[in-house]
């Protein structure tokens, strides 16, 4: 049998917590493994638990959504962390990105795709709501340029090979390695090892950066 997805739900709303809880609770792919109604006791949990996905409110009493993904990621660096929440902010999407979250998505979401994103992010795929997806391209400066100051990683965008710079497209669109491989025909460990050949050559320590990186850059629309 395949190991269940251990998941952590931290949000101030119990009723919210409750809907959640009873939808994964239908499959036996996942276990709900804790609760917590704030980001203090979340980040507590987190380490105690060290479960493979968190899902995340941004905005609650006492420490926020944001407070708690830098301390669970502190503690806790091999746990996977999904922002659910009603902010449509840009700022906010960007923010917890940068900080390392896994996806962005709204509270809105439809059931399966939720299920769906939780999966991915299991896997340390990127997965952001289509919405934010706009709001993060709407955010790039005039001709691709990002807003941001040069990094690191836009010194060696010269090192990767054309099929890496394809590839990282597909990462800023939000594509899974198996759908990447069936666009590209090719296989799936194939563009396992180019992933990491550009994180490598960018600099970068996950997907979830690469993906950031990569719409600021203009990646996403070519």
């Amino acid at each position: 049998m395949t190991e269940r997805i251990r998941v952590l739900l931290v949000d101030d709303h119990g009723l919210f917590r409750s809907g959640i809880k009873s939808l994964l609770k239908r499959s036996d792919e996942f276990e709900v493994v804790g609760e917590a109604a704030d980001g203090l006791e979340g980040a507590k949990r987190a380490k105690q638990l060290a479960p493979d996905v968190v899902l995340l409110d941004l905005h609650m009493p006492g420490v926020g959504g944001q407070d708690a993904l830098k301390l669970i990621l502190e503690d806790v660096p091999n746990t996977h962390v999904l922002m659910l929440t009603v902010s449509e902010d840009s700022e906010d999407l960007l923010t917890t990105l940068r900080s390392g979250a896994t996806g962005y998505l709204l509270k809105n979401i439809e059931a399966e795709t939720l299920i769906d994103a939780i999966r991915m992010a299991s896997r340390g795929e990127p997965v952001i709501s289509p919405l934010m997806m706009g709001k993060l391209l709407a955010n790039r400066t005039p001709g691709g340029a990002s807003a941001s100051s040069p990094t690191v990683a836009d010194t060696e965008l010269d090192k990767l090979t054309p099929r890496e710079r394809e590839i990282l497209g597909c990462i800023a669109k939000g594509q899974s390695n198996k759908q990447i491989a069936r666009n590209l025909e090719v296989a799936e460990s194939t563009v396992k090892i180019h992933v990491q050949s550009v994180l490598k050559k960018l600099h970068l320590s996950s997907r979830v950066q690469a993906a950031v990186f990569a719409v600021e850059r203009g990646f996403a629309a070519q």
